[in-house]
């Protein structure tokens, strides 16, 4: 896999994302869990499809993604902070909400 950005990012390494969500657990839930995916990835695409791909193997059915950017700084709180950490590593960590 290529760590070349397909769009205009211009950087040597992955960048670490922030999807920023609702995802749903049985069919017909209306009410969903917020979550947060955090990840290293090329560019957006990959991001989204990395994302999705481990909300499923949590057993999500379905998502609704609605901000996706990049974060420049490690966060200092967590559970952003060892998320971020993770997403360092290759990890895409999910955060979360009740």
């Amino acid at each position: 896999m290529s760590l070349t950005p397909d769009n205009d990012n211009d950087t040597e390494d992955a960048m670490v994302f922030i999807i920023i969500g609702k995802a749903y657990e049985r069919e017909g839930d209306r009410a969903g869990v917020d979550i947060h995916v955090m990840l290293s990835a090329p560019d957006d695409d990959t991001a989204v499809r990395e994302a999705l791909n481990a909300l499923t193997e949590e057993g999500f059915l379905e998502a609704d993604l609605d901000q996706i950017g990049t974060l420049t700084d490690a966060p200092h709180e967590e559970p952003h902070a060892s998320a971020y950490q993770g997403a360092l590593e290759g990890e895409v960590a999910i955060i979360r909400f009740a």
